[in-house]
């Protein structure tokens, strides 16, 4: 699957569903705003500019992020990924 994020800060999926080609599911939350986009090999992550985090893409490698969303939505400042995870970095150093 391949994302791209445009200049407005909106970001745009395709390809393989299941592995983040279809982001339908938190679009709305897609139009505006997205400073970066990270990958796995599954999943995808938006960081936004009030520091909210955005998944979608495969759930057992990252693409749900329901279990911990109350710690995603704002003060992330980095997203990275590996092969099957991501891991966010808050504004006071918390992980």
């Amino acid at each position: 699957a391949f994302a791209a994020l445009k200049e407005a800060g909106e970001v745009v999926t395709w390809g393989d569903a299941d592995n983040g080609g279809d982001s339908s599911a938190v679009a709305d939350r897609l139009v505006a705003g997205v400073v970066s986009v990270i990958h796995n090999e599954r999943a995808f992550a938006a960081l936004k500019e009030a520091g909210e985090v955005v998944t979608w893409g495969s759930a057992g490698t990252g693409g749900d992020s329901s279990a911990v969303a109350d710690r995603l939505v704002a003060g992330v400042t980095s997203i990275t990924g590996n092969g099957s995870a991501f891991a966010a970095l808050k504004d006071a150093g918390e992980v």
